[in-house]
C-alpha cells in the first residue's frame, strides 16, 4: 500500500509542480487579469477635456535592449549572470481625444519582471537537453522573479475571505461583519445592536444608521415585506420595525440617513448625495447601479436574520482561523494590485502632460507622452524591497537557495497579515485546517510565532548522534 503510495505522488510531482499554484497565478494575470484591470480604469475614467481610453493589452517574451540599440531574447541564466532585469515590456492600445484632435496607437507603458518557468519565461516548454543548453537546471521549480540579477520569491498572504458574513464578539458585544470587495476597493459593512435594542449598521461614511431605515431607503417599504424576507421572529426585530414605522417612503427614508450623517444642502443635493454613498459603498461586490438596490435589500435581509440568530444561538459564531474562512493571495493577486496603482498613475501622468501642451499650443503624439520609465522603475522597486500597495512590507524575500528543500519550502510560503506584536494566540496556534496545507513545524520565533512559514533551519538542529537539539526558548503549539 505504501509502495503505490509513493509511485502515485512520484507520477503527480513528475507532472506537476509543488510551486505551480504561483505560476498559475501569474500566468492568469498576464493572460486575463491585466486586460480585466484596463477595463475596469476605463469604466472609472471621468470624461472631462481629456478623454483617454485603454484598448487590447499584451505582454512580449523577455529581452535586453543592449547599448547599441538592438534587442535580444534572455534567458534566466543570462539575467543572473549579468545582474539584469528579467523582465518584458507591456503594451496597451491608447485612444486619446483631446478637443479636435484625436489619436490612437499601441504603446510600451514599461515593463514587468516576469517569473521563471511561467508562460511569459522564454524558458517555457524546454525539455530537459534545452534547459542544459540554456544553462538551466532542469529541477529548477521557477516561481521567482529576477531582479538585477537577485532571485526575489512573493510571499504569498492569507486574508479573511471577502463577501461572506463573520459574526464573533467584540468590544461592542455581538457583530456581523462582512468585508465587501469588488476590484480594489475593500469596504468593511458592519451590524451591530445598541442598548437600546436598535440594529443599526456601519459602512463607509456612513455609520450607525438603522439598519430598517436603510432597507426603506432601499425601496423595502412595507414592515410586512421586511419581516418576511428576514424570516425569523424575535422581539428585537418587532422594537425595530415599530420604531421606524413612521418612515413611509424613500425620500423619508433618505432624508434621516442624511441627518443622521450630518449632510447638508438642499433635499435634493442630499437625496442624491445619499444615494450615490448607498449605491457606491453599500455591498459593491452585488453592484453600484440604481438596479442593484433590491438585491442588496435581500442580501442585508439574510445579514439580519444571521445576527438575530446568533443572538439566541452561542455555536453560530465564525472560526475566523478555519482556512475555509480565509484566501490566500498568490502571485497573481499581488501582482494585479500592483498593476492597477501603476497604471491608473500612468493615466493621470498622460492628463497632466496634454494639459500642459494644450497651453503651450503644441502638438502631440502619444508614443512620446506615454513612454515612461517611472512604471518599471516603481513595479521592479515593489519587487526588489518588498514594499508593496496599503504600506505593506516584506511581500518579496531573498531566495534562500541553502539547498533544495531550504529553496521549495521558501517558494510556498504563506504570511499573515495580523501583525506580529498583536497578542492573538487563537491566530498563531495550529488548526485542525491547516492539515494537509501547511507545515506545522515551519513557523518563525519570538512575537511572530505561528504567522509565517519561516525557516525552521535556525531553530532546530542535528547533533552527530542524529538526535534533534530543540531551543530551551522553543513555545511548541
Amino acid at each position: 500500500m505504501e509502495k503505490q503510495k509513493n509511485i502515485l505522488v512520484k507520477k503527480y510531482l513528475e507532472q506537476h509542480s509543488l510551486v505551480e499554484s504561483n505560476i498559475l497565478s501569474f500566468n492568469d494575470f498576464i493572460n486575463n487579469r491585466m486586460q480585466q484591470i484596463a477595463t475596469e480604469i476605463n469604466s472609472s475614467l471621468s470624461s472631462e477635456e481629456v478623454e483617454i481610453t485603454l484598448g487590447k493589452v499584451r505582454m512580449d517574451k523577455p529581452n535586453i535592449v543592449e547599448a547599441d540599440g538592438s534587442s535580444n531574447a534572455i534567458t534566466p541564466a543570462t539575467a543572473r549572470l549579468r545582474n539584469l532585469t528579467y523582465s518584458a515590456p507591456v503594451f496597451i492600445e491608447l485612444t486619446v481625444k483631446f478637443g479636435e484632435q484625436t489619436d490612437s496607437a499601441e504603446v510600451e507603458i514599461g515593463r514587468i519582471p516576469v517569473m521563471v518557468k511561467s508562460a511569459a519565461c522564454n524558458t517555457y516548454g524546454m525539455s530537459k537537453d534545452e534547459l542544459i543548453q540554456n544553462y538551466m537546471d532542469p529541477l529548477d521549480p521557477g516561481g521567482y522573479f529576477i531582479i538585477n540579477g537577485n532571485e526575489r520569491v512573493m510571499v504569498m498572504s492569507e486574508d479573511l475571505a471577502p463577501n461572506q458574513p463573520f459574526v464573533e464578539e467584540g468590544r461592542h458585544g455581538l457583530t456581523l461583519r462582512v468585508f465587501s470587495q469588488r476590484g480594489s476597493y475593500r469596504i468593511p459593512t458592519t451590524i451591530l445592536e445598541t442598548n437600546e435594542g436598535i440594529l443599526e449598521l456601519t459602512f463607509s461614511r456612513l455609520k450607525n444608521i438603522p439598519a430598517v431605515v436603510l432597507l426603506k431607503a432601499l425601496g423595502m417599504l412595507k414592515e410586512g415585506d421586511i419581516a418576511k424576507n428576514i424570516g425569523f421572529e424575535s422581539d428585537c426585530l418587532i422594537v425595530n420595525l415599530y420604531e421606524y414605522a413612521n418612515i413611509q417612503s424613500v425620500d423619508d427614508a433618505l432624508t434621516f440617513i442624511a441627518e443622521k450623517s450630518g449632510i447638508q444642502g438642499t433635499k435634493k443635493e442630499v437625496t442624491d448625495r445619499v444615494k450615490q454613498r448607498i449605491d457606491s459603498f453599500l455591498l459593491p461586490h452585488i453592484g453600484l447601479e440604481k438596479a442593484s438596490r433590491s438585491e442588496k435589500a435581500l442580501t442585508m435581509c439574510r445579514f439580519i436574520s444571521l445576527y438575530l440568530k446568533a443572538k439566541e444561538n452561542d455555536k453560530i459564531r465564525t472560526d475566523k482561523d478555519h482556512y475555509g474562512n480565509k484566501r490566500v493571495k498568490l502571485s497573481g493577486d499581488l501582482m494585479a494590485d500592483l498593476f492597477r496603482v501603476n497604471v491608473g498613475i500612468l493615466i493621470r501622468d498622460i492628463q497632466y502632460s496634454l494639459q500642459k501642451i494644450s497651453k503651450r499650443k503644441k502638438f502631440y503624439t502619444i508614443k512620446t507622452i506615454a513612454k515612461s520609465t517611472l512604471f518599471s522603475q516603481r513595479v521592479e522597486s515593489a519587487i526588489a524591497t518588498g514594499s508593496w500597495i496599503g504600506e505593506r512590507s516584506g511581500v518579496t524575500q531573498n531566495m534562500d537557495k541553502t539547498n533544495y528543500l531550504a529553496m521549495m519550502s521558501q517558494l510556498q510560503r504563506v504570511s499573515s497579515m495580523l501583525p506580529g506584536e498583536q497578542e492573538n494566540f487563537a491566530a498563531r496556534t495550529l488548526h485542525p485546517t491547516h492539515y494537509g496545507r501547511f507545515c506545522p513545524t515551519e513557523t518563525p520565533e519570538g512575537t511572530e510565532i505561528g504567522f509565517d512559514t519561516e525557516s525552521d533551519r535556525k531553530k532546530f538542529t542535528v547533533s552527530d548522534t542524529g538526535i534533534v537539539v530543540i531551543p530551551k526558548n522553543y513555545i511548541f503549539k
